[in-house]
């Protein structure tokens, strides 16, 4: 029998940990009865037929298919004609997607031939070993599955597993093929926790691989150069000891390259576990911290216990230390969260200045106690994958959508953090950084911007249109608030900050239309250079360089108070990949 595995991903950098962690487990427990397993990683943006025709030509006897929100739509589309080309396949499903409604999903698909609830490794195995033996189907538990005449079988559920019995998924995988991955890693299942939209809540007992283990197979990442390891694992410190012993793990097996993901809750960091992490190499660790909200009734309402002095406290202290890249999470379209709510949300999570502000949008997955609450609340949700919310008795569906357009702008200029110089001045022309990006959203639909894909030269130009628009208007206004006005920085000051952000970025040789001219200035900057090639005084790694190659490989602007500052690129920030900047006089 020949299996394949199917897993379709959101990117091609993304790997499918699900699909390695079936096959790695059915082999060892099946042994030399194991059968041909291969795995099949495509992503969401292949054309449906190259996936098809790929599938077709590998003739599977048996394939799996891995179910997420993200590629449930593409799966569904390969249904029918798979079993059209090869009818003699079994097309067998799993994933979240399918786990808590397998038998809706199996009548919907008649050609569909069964469904493996909750995680499937043991299950996938007794599957497997089954088939290969023309057993019978209902003795292996964690199946919906449709008999020979017609009718669907369900087994129940399968007992929790052991995870540290599943084998090292990535054990015996060509290195070279994982060397420009993301791979997912996971070293416990559940969360301690309840919150009503993840499906984390369902099971609350949490299982921890073994440590042994979890050293042994973390070690083996640096050695085969794997750019970044994501942790699977809810929270992830919801366990000190482990957490700070993985930490102090992967500090000792630093390879200064691979990097590492990991989901927290900040509030549980204690001292010991915040001194760990500002020891750490500038990069090694990222860390995702779900805030969610700022509201204490939307909080209870989802059933989330949440600190957030605690998490403004840790956030800021690990901020300053410019060791850990912090991703901090909000979502809308949660009980209770109007605009404003929203807003006074947004603006305590922005003052925690993360690296980045991810705002989500509340997804009402299958099997989650939020699906049954939406109905309580009168939460409305798209009917189709990712299963978004549309509105909520707290907010309108055009409220919504002035949340997306304010969303597009933090991603655009908040999370490519190519804008921080810029956006620390011009929030202070604003009640609140919040508005700010709403001015932003409402800047580029004026403009006809809206909808259109901006290069990244076009971005820049076109927050210097509002800057310059923002400016004539407060002047027009013949400054009616002397103390705001005076208050908030000039327009100078901000083509300043911008041309800084530009240049932090980039070495361009071709000069932005919004930055000074420095023509008159050539001579000044050329005999800096010429200084330089003698004194070695800023430069001294440039050591074999002369004072025109110096002069093309790292940018000096000149600023308007005629101060300067010298942008050196072969020394960036390992953190947001900014030059390093040396004030010149």
């Amino acid at each position: 029998m020949k299996v394949l595995l199917v897993g379709i991903n959101a990117k091609y950098i993304h790997s499918n940990l699900a699909i390695y962690s079936l096959r790695a487990y059915a082999r060892r427990a099946l042994g030399d009865n194991a059968p041909d397993i291969e795995l099949g990683e495509y992503t969401i943006n292949h054309l449906r037929e190259t996936i098809l025709q790929d599938i077709y030509r590998r003739k599977p006897d048996f394939i799996g298919f891995s179910c997420y929100i993200w590629n449930i739509s593409m799966v569904e589309s390969l249904l029918a004609d798979l079993k059209t080309l090869l009818p003699g396949t079994a097309l067998w499903f799993g994933g979240p997607e399918v786990s808590y409604d397998g038998q809706r999903f199996l009548e919907a698909h008649p050609q569909a031939d069964g469904v493996m609830k909750g995680e499937g490794e043991e299950t996938f195995a007794r599957l497997l070993g089954a088939l290969g033996q023309g057993g019978e189907l209902t003795g292996v538990p964690g199946l919906i599955f449709r008999r020979p005449e017609g009718q669907l079988a369900d087994t129940g559920s399968a007992p929790a597993l052991d995870i540290s019995s599943i084998p090292f998924p990535y054990e015996g995988i060509d290195r070279e093929s994982l060397a420009h991955r993301i791979l997912y890693y996971e070293s416990s299942r559940g969360c301690p926790f309840s919150c009503s939209y993840c499906l984390s809540s369902i099971d609350r007992r949490v299982r921890f691989r073994s440590m042994e283990l979890v050293e042994r197979e973390l070690a083996q990442f640096p050695e085969a150069g794997v750019p970044q390891v994501k942790f699977v694992d809810r929270t992830f410190n919801c366990s000190r000891e482990r957490a700070l012993r993985i930490w102090r793990f992967i500090k000792e097996h630093d390879n200064g390259k691979t990097n590492f993901h990991f989901e927290i809750a900040a509030d549980l960091l204690d001292e010991e576990a915040a001194a760990l992490l500002t020891s750490l190499r500038p990069g090694l660790v990222q860390l995702e911290i779900g805030v969610q909200s700022a509201n204490p009734r939307t909080l209870d309402a989802i059933g989330r216990r949440t600190d957030l002095a605690r998490i403004r406290a840790v956030t800021l202290r690990l901020k300053a230390s410019r060791r850990v890249h912090q991703h901090l999470d909000l979502i809308a379209g949660l009980p209770w969260e109007d605009l404003e709510s929203f807003r006074e949300s947004f603006n305590q999570v922005y003052a925690m200045e993360p690296d980045q502000l991810q705002l989500g949008f509340l997804k009402v997955l299958k099997g989650t106690p939020m699906e049954r609450e939406a109905v309580r609340f009168g939460i409305r949700c798209s009917s189709v994958p990712p299963y978004e919310v549309l509105f909520t008795p707290w907010l309108s569906y055009g409220d919504i959508l002035t949340l997306k357009e304010a969303e597009d702008m933090v991603e655009t200029y908040y999370n490519s953090r190519q804008f921080t110089c810029t956006l620390a001045l011009l929030e202070k022309w604003y009640p609140s950084p919040w508005d700010m990006f709403l001015a932003l959203a409402a800047y580029y639909k004026e403009s006809g911007l809206a909808g259109v894909n901006h290069s990244r030269m076009a971005r820049y130009d076109i927050l210097w249109g509002l800057i310059s628009e923002t400016c004539t208007r407060a002047a027009g206004e013949g400054g009616k608030n002397q103390e705001a006005s005076e208050s908030r920085p000039g327009r100078e000051d901000l083509r300043d900050a911008l041309v800084r952000d530009f240049y932090l970025r980039e070495n361009a040789k071709t000069r932005p239309a919004f930055a000074r001219d420095l023509r008159p200035c050539r001579e000044r900057i050329r005999e800096f250079y010429r200084r330089e090639e003698m004194e070695r005084r800023h430069l001294p790694a440039y050591g074999s360089y002369d004072a025109r190659q110096m002069e093309r490989m790292t940018h000096m602007e000149v600023w308007g108070d005629g101060s300067m500052t010298l942008f050196d690129y072969r020394d960036r920030d390992p953190l947001d990949g900014n030059a390093r900047e040396i004030i010149c006089g």
